[in-house]
């Protein structure tokens, strides 16, 4: 059996352009941590995107006034 040495390879769209890569298990262990970094950001950029626009949803908002009306009342008795 040959071994067979694994190099960096880029996957391209039709244009040409990279979009993706295969990486040899060494190199991804050692990029993984940012990675994992990046997911993060993502996730929380994603969340705020979400509350920013909660603020201006009328059904958010009119949910949001309800259990707002009905602590309201429970908290006075």
């Amino acid at each position: 059996m040959t071994a067979t040495t694994l190099k960096r390879r880029f996957i391209r769209d039709t244009g040409g352009n990279p979009v993706g890569v295969i990486l040899p298990i060494e190199d991804y262990v050692r990029v993984a941590p940012l990675l994992d970094e990046h997911l993060v950001d993502d996730r929380d950029k994603e969340r705020l995107e979400q509350i920013e626009y909660a603020v201006r949803d009328p059904l958010f908002l009119a949910d949001l006034r309800e259990t707002m009306a009905a602590y309201e009342v429970v908290d006075a008795q």
